[in-house]
């Protein structure tokens, strides 16, 4: 690993999120030290999560992140990354292009997650998109839904990381009912309020981990025929593509870096109150 970020699904599972136990770690860059394939080695790279058996029908559909036997780097039954040294299987990687910074590399993962969302609903041109939440993802996800054509509104309390994606044109708040509400607030009332402002027969992502478990009230989502849509991981390659043309503002998402070795102060960097990435470096 030659740098990693911690997102706040690491900071959750830290507060019991998902059973944890283990190395956490799963946005990262790195350079490949040992490989079975020669062509690997010394290449700089990013790495998918997911590591899938490989035998299953959704393996075969193109769907290991859905694996029933599926292991998840820094999540369940693998170690994440940080640490200076991590393993994954050779089809999990992806190659960094030279014009790609490791402080933009290290964002693969969540930029994925961001674009799962088109994977999931299409591209969304022309669609009113309420995104909600601007922290660390719900930044990424409004950046990579305006590039696709949405017109998104994005709700947060801090207008100075708001400001950022106002850069690329995003708009910053709004009114009226939305065609899809995407909950990226890492808040159990999250839901509830982007089911608020979902138009009838809209749809509600849901992007949000939290530890503790959400209550929401049915009868909106009934009465209006909202689709609920759960959204998690994405693929790298759509993520690396946006990575190399550029047109993220990611630098302005990094809020600090911290050595491994202080990693317990990172933790609690990133655990503040408005803080964006921190980033650890071996």
């Amino acid at each position: 690993m030659t740098m990693a970020g911690i997102c706040n699904t690491d900071l959750e599972l830290l507060r019991g999120y998902y059973s944890f136990a283990g190395r956490p770690g799963h946005e990262f860059v790195g350079v490949v030290e040992e490989a079975d394939s020669a062509h690997w080695l010394g290449q700089r790279v990013v790495g998918e999560i997911n590591l899938a058996c490989g035998k299953c029908d959704w393996c075969a559909r193109g769907l290991g992140r859905h694996c029933p036997a599926r292991t998840v780097l820094g999540i369940v039954k693998h170690p994440g990354a940080f640490a200076e040294w991590l393993t994954l299987p050779e089809e999990n990687l992806l190659a960094v292009p030279a014009q790609v910074p490791d402080e933009e590399a290290v964002f693969c993962e969540p930029i994925a997650a961001a674009c799962e969302i088109q994977e999931q609903l299409g591209r969304l041109r022309g669609e009113r998109v309420a995104v909600l939440g601007d922290g660390k993802l719900g930044l990424l996800i409004a950046q990579v839904l305006h590039l696709g054509g949405a017109r998104v509104h994005l709700f947060g309390r801090h207008s100075a990381k708001m400001a950022i994606a106002a850069q690329l044109g995003v708009q910053v708040g709004g009114d009226g009912e939305f065609d899809v509400a995407v909950d990226a607030t890492g808040s159990p009332a999250g839901l509830a309020t982007a089911v608020s402002m979902t138009r009838p027969r809209g749809r509600v992502v849901m992007k949000s981990t939290v530890a503790e478990p959400v209550s929401l009230d049915m009868a909106p989502v009934i009465v209006k025929e909202i689709s609920l849509v759960g959204s998690r991981c994405g693929r790298f390659a759509p993520a690396m593509r946006l990575l190399a043309a550029r047109k993220l503002l990611l630098q302005p998402m990094i809020a600090d870096r911290f050595p491994l070795r202080e990693a317990e102060q990172a933790f609690a960097r990133a655990g503040e109150k408005g803080c964006l990435k921190v980033l650890l470096t071996p």
